[in-house]
């Protein structure tokens, strides 16, 4: 399935995103954010990678 948008073609480790997105939970949860602050966190973070898509998307 291709992608809407681009991607890296590095030698990444497919791991990588899913050790990142573990280590800033942690991090955040242990710097006082609740639950609901890191949910709104990821919401806010999706909205922003959403709307740079549809940026590129429509080449404005």
């Amino acid at each position: 399935m291709a992608l809407p948008f681009d991607v890296s073609t590095g030698n990444r480790d497919p791991r990588t995103v899913g050790i990142l997105a573990k280590t800033i939970y942690r991090e955040l949860r242990a710097g006082g954010f609740s639950e609901r602050d890191v949910m709104a966190l990821a919401g806010e973070m999706l909205g922003i990678v959403a709307a740079e898509v549809k940026q590129k998307r429509t080449g404005a």
